[in-house]
């Protein structure tokens, strides 16, 4: 005797029958959101395109005549350039060592059995709730025992250190994903567990690794608070500490102070905007997981 399973079939969208939308007020509150969250932007980007006596003048007003001048000078100035290349040095390295590092303890936490395992995975998460503000006092007189003052690495290794709990936080359920099965199917083809991690768990994890790789990457080019502390040579400042400096060297130039915060800023928007995928599927993929 043959059974069959019905299966409820869905039935095709009727021809001329309207999408609903859903409630106005929504899209309206979401307007004025985005309105916010974009004005302060808008208003530094076209800042850089207006003269000082523009902005005196009116201070909300578009720029009448478009001035490139200011931009033109950040670009070909050299204060600018060095300090996009410190900032870049720094987010590298912040990145590759945060992922690297987490990488191998998230594999040895979610894949190997010890005491003391869900004691170490709940201090890594407890370090979500420590911000650098916490700790910046501690972090300022250490590196300076050390002798790390001035130095890009004294940046970077507390940057790598704070990256780690989110690092771990999510690629821990990607690693622990990863079937048995397929473990020992490479042990039995004759994989060592290096040979496996490289092989198997880094290609599986590949969209945790990203994820956490862009956020290393855009929390370090982000950071203030700990280069103003530790770089106190304007030829090791960062992106970040470099606007304040140049804002309070040009403070009568305000249009230029403008077009300079809009050069450091556009960096981290495009980098996000071009990622914001990446960082949004792989933190889906950890909350599966």
């Amino acid at each position: 005797m043959v059974t069959t399973t019905l299966r409820p079939r869905l039935s095709p969208r009727r021809a001329g029958e309207k999408l609903r939308w859903g409630n106005p007020v929504v899209y309206f509150i979401a307007l004025i959101v985005i309105a916010l969250m974009l004005a302060p932007i808008a208003y530094v980007i076209l800042g850089g395109f207006r003269t000082n006596a523009q902005i005196t003048t009116d201070p909300s007003g578009f720029p009448a005549p478009w001035e490139i001048g200011n931009y033109l000078d950040v670009l070909f100035g050299s204060v600018f350039w060095h300090q996009v290349l410190n900032s870049t040095i720094a987010a590298v390295a912040t990145t590759l060592g945060a992922v690297v590092l987490g990488v191998m303890a998230s594999y040895v936490i979610a894949r190997y059995p010890f005491r003391g395992r869900g004691i170490l995975y709940s201090l890594f998460a407890a370090g979500l709730m420590f911000p650098i503000t916490v700790a910046i006092t501690p972090l300022y007189i250490v590196i300076k025992n050390l002798g790390l003052m001035n130095s890009l690495v004294g940046v970077i290794l507390p940057q790598i250190a704070f990256a780690l709990p989110v690092t771990i936080i999510i690629l821990v359920p990607f690693l622990r994903a990863i079937p048995r099965e397929l473990e020992e199917a490479a042990f039995i083809d004759g994989c060592s567990r290096i040979g496996f991690f490289w092989r198997m768990v880094v290609p599986l994890a590949t969209p945790g690794v990203i994820t956490t790789g862009i956020l290393a990457f855009i929390g370090s080019w982000n950071g203030y608070i700990l280069p103003l502390f530790i770089l106190n040579d304007a030829a090791t400042f960062t992106l970040p500490l470099g606007v304040q400096a140049f804002a309070s060297q040009y403070a009568v130039d305000t249009a230029k102070v403008l077009a300079f915060t809009s050069l450091s800023m556009i960096p981290a928007l495009v980098f996000f905007s071009l990622f914001e995928r990446r960082i949004v599927g792989g933190l889906t993929g950890a909350v599966k997981g």
